[in-house]
């Protein structure tokens, strides 16, 4: 009888502390019960990069969250229940480091002046009991910042999107802390251009123009690439204004000029919400060269 009890109780304990490390793997049957802390997704294209990150969204409920909760100088999962997975499909650099294509833990370790984010070669682990730093991937320094308006629920986010670099963020109660992404494109893009520019067929001289434009590249090649793709649609409003851009951005005011006034009695005679549209742009260019 002894021994059954010690059984029984040591049964009891076993299936109490399962329950405490995984609270929300405990189900009642017939009960659908909400979870405390939602799953959420993020996927996002970044230059030449698809971001998609996994994690679960814990809310403040009244306590105390940096500091207590969840402890200065301790490894924190980033969220709640199974730790945070972050997936890149192509090499990226996060915070200045250089990270390549796959799927990591996204590990953090808060603090008041400065919190360490760590990309671990392991994911999908519950909580960050198992955390190894020497499956660490990349470690980066970052300094918080403080939010006028607490946020509730814990939220990251993918934002300040450019065609090369975004940021990553993590909000909750009154801090935020963002991490630098970038993709390389133009390393990648600009040999596909000149490939492409001798290749037999037709040639993507509009969006290559833009592409030099918007990366600062050769502005004189770029104007050149557009005046061919003009040389098929004359009277294409978007580009000829798009002309005046690059030639505004070469430091070509009377040429910009010019071209934006051109572009001007392109976007009156097109009428409606289009013309309207690009009289607004036109008119700005043209101000801005004047």
């Amino acid at each position: 009888m002894k021994h059954l009890l010690s059984s029984a109780l040591l049964t009891i304990a076993a299936t109490c502390a399962a329950s405490l490390l995984h609270p929300l793997h405990a189900q009642t049957p017939g009960v659908d019960f909400p979870k405390a802390s939602p799953a959420a997704s993020i996927k996002e294209q970044v230059g030449l990069a698809s971001v998609a990150i996994d994690y679960s969204r814990p809310s403040a409920r009244g306590r105390k969250i940096f500091g207590s909760l969840v402890p200065f100088g301790e490894v924190w999962r980033t969220g709640a229940n199974e730790a945070t997975k972050i997936t890149f499909g192509a090499e990226v650099t996060f915070g200045g480091e250089l990270v390549p294509a796959g799927t990591y833990g996204l590990f953090t370790i808060p603090g008041e002046k400065e919190w360490t984010v760590i990309l671990n070669k392991v994911s999908g682990q519950w909580g960050s009991y198992a955390y190894d730093a020497k499956n660490d991937q990349v470690r980066i320094k970052v300094a918080p910042t403080h939010l006028a308006e607490p946020t509730e629920t814990f939220l990251i986010s993918v934002g300040d999107l450019k065609d090369d670099g975004a940021s990553v963020s993590f909000a909750w109660e009154s801090t935020r802390v963002s991490i630098k992404l970038h993709s390389e494109v133009v390393k990648v893009i600009v040999p596909q251009i000149e490939a492409a520019m001798k290749a037999e067929g037709k040639k993507p001289y509009f969006p290559s123009a833009m592409f030099y434009y918007e990366h600062g590249l050769d502005l004189k090649q770029a104007l050149a690439w557009m005046e061919e793709a003009l040389k098929e649609q004359p009277d294409a409003v978007w580009m000829v204004y798009r002309k005046g851009l690059i030639q505004a951005k070469a430091g070509d005011k009377p040429g910009a000029l010019a071209t934006g006034k051109q572009a001007l009695a392109l976007a009156e005679k097109a009428g409606g919400a289009i013309g309207a549209e690009y009289k607004r742009l036109c008119e700005s260019l043209i101000a801005s060269v004047k």
